[in-house]
């Protein structure tokens, strides 16, 4: 079973400048994704895709050579994330000269996962033999109960059911995608451009390792879950 592990980190970033590269305790967001891939025995390989210039000498450090630039049009805000992933699993094979089961990415921007999240969602992922795998939190906000939305001008719960919810604890569970990892057959991968799809399973992790950094309020907390 081959595994290659993807790790993908755009230099730009409009909510937070060049986030994927900002340090937490002394060192930079990308490495502690690189870090956790490592430590993960059932990872074969570790695919780095950037359009930043990443220090040579923590690379050095990791016993890894070797980054793959991406081109300016999957190097954009308006790219879609299963792209470059796609990108990255067609420059792995044609660089290590082998082919892939299945890939899985470990999102930058959502560093508090540990090895443990990372080897029980490749084990779920093996025993549900879906196509691709999400990780997933429970949503603090609920679209039966306390989400709304205008609709024809009129403010209302964006989903409703037969039955009036009166407590939130009566409403259906919904999950938040925390952005931290995914996982795809290779062959799927190569086909699709979507995260979710009809034959998708769930790993579901707690909110305190779910923190998707995306302004300065995320990543101050991200510093305090790390202290």
């Amino acid at each position: 079973m081959n595994i290659l592990c993807t790790i993908c980190a755009r230099k730009g970033s409009k909510g937070l400048k060049n986030k994927n590269f900002l340090k937490i305790n002394n060192k930079e967001l990308i490495f502690h994704s690189i870090d956790q891939a490592l430590k993960t025995k059932k990872i074969n390989d570790i695919i780095i895709s950037t359009d930043a210039n990443i220090s040579q000498k923590e690379l050095k450090k990791r016993n890894l050579y070797v980054y793959f630039k991406r081109n300016k049009k999957l190097s954009n805000s308006k790219s879609g994330k299963v792209e470059v992933i796609r990108d990255a699993l067609i420059k792995a094979e044609f660089f290590f000269k082998k082919r892939y089961d299945f890939v899985i990415d470990l999102d930058v921007s959502s560093p508090l996962r540990n090895i443990k999240d990372i080897i029980n969602a490749i084990n779920k992922f093996q025993k549900d033999k879906t196509n691709n795998l999400i990780s997933v939190c429970k949503s603090r906000k609920n679209p039966y109960f306390n989400m709304v939305e205008f609709n024809n001008k009129k403010l209302k719960i964006v989903k409703t059911l037969n039955k009036k919810i009166l407590r939130r604890q009566d409403a259906p569970i919904v999950y938040e995608v925390n952005a931290s990892i995914y996982i795809w057959k290779r062959n799927f991968l190569l086909k699709t451009n979507n995260i979710i799809c009809k034959n998708t399973s769930v790993y579901e992790m707690p909110f305190k390792r779910s923190i998707d950094i995306d302004n300065k309020e995320d990543l101050e907390l991200v510093k305090y879950y790390f202290k």
